[in-house]
C-alpha cells in the first residue's frame, strides 16, 4: 500500500544509518520496481506496520460466546448489524 502525502499534510524527517551492502540491497529493489530509496522504504515500513498492527488485533473468546459469535455471523446480513455496520465503516489506524 502506498501513503502518499497531500499539500496540506505536515512531513517529518527519519534519519537513520545503515550499512552499504543493506543500502545497496534497497537501491536494487527499489530499482527493480521503478522506485526511488525513499519511496521503496516508506512503502514497506508502512506495508510492516499494517502487518504488525492487524496481528496484534487478538480476541479470545469461550467457546459458548464463540458459538453465539459464530451464529450471529450466519444469520444476519452485515447490513442487519449496525454495531457491525458501524466497526467496519471505521477509518483504519493508518488512514
Amino acid at each position: 500500500m502506498t501513503m502518499s502525502t497531500t499539500p496540506t499534510e505536515k512531513t517529518s524527517a527519519i534519519s537513520l544509518r545503515i550499512a552499504i551492502n543493506r543500502k545497496n540491497l534497497i537501491d536494487y529493489a527499489a530499482k527493480l520496481i521503478g522506485n526511488d530509496r525513499t519511496t521503496f522504504i516508506l512503502d514497506s515500513a508502512t506495508a510492516r506496520a499494517e502487518d504488525v498492527i492487524l496481528n496484534k488485533r487478538l480476541y479470545m473468546l469461550n467457546e459458548q460466546d464463540f458459538d453465539e459469535f459464530e451464529q450471529a455471523l450466519n444469520t444476519h446480513t452485515l447490513e442487519s448489524n449496525e454495531c457491525l455496520m458501524n466497526l467496519l465503516k471505521r477509518p483504519k489506524r493508518w488512514s
